[in-house]
């Protein structure tokens, strides 16, 4: 009993090179870039398309939420502080009260709902995608980032004469974590200091991640562990509410530059 309908193996290749080819040909110009799908960068993602921006996300890896689905030392249960709970309300993510002004979920759900909220919003993605370079304005201006497939960055030195392509939007957005991926590609041209992650201080360390969100460099937005990285701020550990807030303050930034209502 024949169940569904005859598909040749040539329609599914098509279909999968056709549909990505077309995307990426869009997506070659857009409004925001964002590289890194951690929840930060998923996070303001998600604001920015619900607000009618065309959103490209980069992520070198080849799944998305960064650290968000595995919690705190592989044991997958994710804190949030008060008020970030309000956002997991706004994702549709159960959560349960463990002591005053601090929630526990379970991070793969969490994630999961992150990275579908994203996708409904109209997000798109490139993944197994690393940023190799940024591209540059004669005002110094950030207006693209240069990309190149991931795995090349792994093959020996003489064998990888892959020229990476460039895309362009108005503003880019660093979600990188710690790495603080397009950060680093500036500073490597001394046109900024990255000061290095901090040591922990939970009580602190939140506030002033969102506090320092913000432009970095015209036309370069800095949200999430980046802005600790960038900055020398103390890292919070595995609890991530501000981590939603910052790409939700990364959002609003761009849309009051982007002129654009929230």
């Amino acid at each position: 009993m024949q169940i569904f309908k005859p598909v040749g193996e040539k329609e599914v290749t098509r279909a999968i090179v056709e549909s990505f080819m077309r995307q990426f040909y869009e997506y070659a110009q857009s409004d925001v870039i964002i590289v890194g799908a951690g929840p930060s960068g998923l996070m303001a993602g998600r604001e920015l398309a619900s607000a009618g921006v065309k959103v490209l996300i980069v992520e070198r890896n080849n799944y998305l939420g960064g650290g968000f689905w595995i919690g705190g030392y592989l044991m997958n249960k994710v804190t949030v502080r008060e008020p970030a709970n309000e956002i997991l309300d706004e994702l549709g993510v159960p959560y349960e009260k463990f002591s005053l002004g601090l929630y526990v979920a379970d991070g793969p759900h969490a994630c999961s709902k992150l990275i579908a909220a994203a996708c409904d919003a109209g997000v798109k993605f490139a993944n197994m995608t690393k940023v190799d370079d940024v591209v540059l304005r004669e005002d110094g201006r950030i207006a693209g980032v240069v990309i190149n497939w991931t795995p090349i960055s792994t093959l020996p030195r003489e064998i990888t004469c892959v020229d990476p392509v460039a895309i362009e939007s108005e503003l880019v957005i660093d979600a990188t974590g710690h790495e603080a991926e397009v950060i680093s590609k500036l500073e490597e041209r001394g046109m900024i200091k990255k000061v290095g992650t901090g040591a922990m201080w939970v009580e602190r360390s939140e506030d002033l991640l969102v506090e320092h969100t913000g432009e970095a460099h015209p036309g370069l937005i800095v949200t999430g562990m980046a802005v600790v990285a960038l900055y020398g701020l103390p890292r919070m550990g595995p609890t991530f509410g501000a981590m939603l807030v910052s790409g939700k303050r990364a959002a609003e930034i761009c849309l009051q530059k982007l002129n654009r209502e929230a």
